[in-house]
């Protein structure tokens, strides 16, 4: 939960500071400008609000690593609800309103995250999960999109070292394998979940791995 907390927290900060012609930038979501992936982070912020105060009794029926559903498919932008996330981000049209229902909403889903208790069960998406796998969950979430936040924005902060690391670690139990020794952890993200296509040298060191990309989780 500390993680889910540090890397919300830090991908909610390198929003907050970015300058307004950003938001126009593209972002390492395919078919997203900056502006439409931050929209996208305050519908994530109520899913979490929502989540956490939707407790059950059923047993737990998904994991932090079997919540996620995993195709080999990237996403085009063409999906309906991607469509929708487009154009709810162009009608904010002043960046600083995407800034400010970004931090009111997302400081309250941190804020919720904080007090929960891990034990207990929460539904989403017609499963159950215990609050501690399903924040868990998220820190892969979070980590991906300031991936992509930053994917076109040099100098923007990238998401603290124990995101990647834990993010890594979880895409390569959703894989069944790991990835190369000497992949950086942002490397094997990116080319684990095809943000970008490995070089011939990394698909070289990728071996049979190569052939079941990408890794897309949704």
């Amino acid at each position: 939960m500390d993680a889910f907390e540090r890397s919300w927290a830090a991908l909610r900060a390198a929003v907050a500071d970015l300058p307004d012609d950003a938001f126009a930038e593209p972002s390492g979501c395919a078919g997203w400008l900056v502006r439409d992936l931050v929209c996208h982070l305050v519908i994530d912020a109520q899913d979490v609000l929502i989540t956490l105060v939707t407790p059950t009794d059923e047993p737990p029926t998904r994991d932090a690593i079997t919540y996620w559903e995993v195709t080999g498919t990237p996403p085009t932008g063409d999906d309906p609800l991607d469509a929708l996330t487009v154009r709810l981000a162009a009608a904010y049209e002043d960046p600083y309103l995407l800034k400010f229902h970004l931090d009111d909403v997302g400081s309250a889903a941190g804020r919720a995250a904080a007090l929960a208790d891990p034990a207990m069960r929460v539904g989403t998406r017609d499963e159950v999960l215990t609050v501690g796998d399903y924040l868990t969950a998220y820190v892969l979430e979070w980590t991906l999109h300031h991936l992509d936040l930053i994917a076109h924005l040099p100098g923007v902060p990238g998401p603290p070292a124990e995101g990647p690391a834990q993010a890594r670690e979880m895409l390569e139990k959703i894989a069944g394998a790991a990835f190369p020794a000497s992949f950086s952890d942002e490397a094997a993200l990116l080319v684990g979940t095809g943000r970008r296509a490995p070089t011939p040298a990394e698909r070289d060191e990728l071996g049979d791995l190569a052939g079941r990309l990408p890794f897309v989780v949704g």
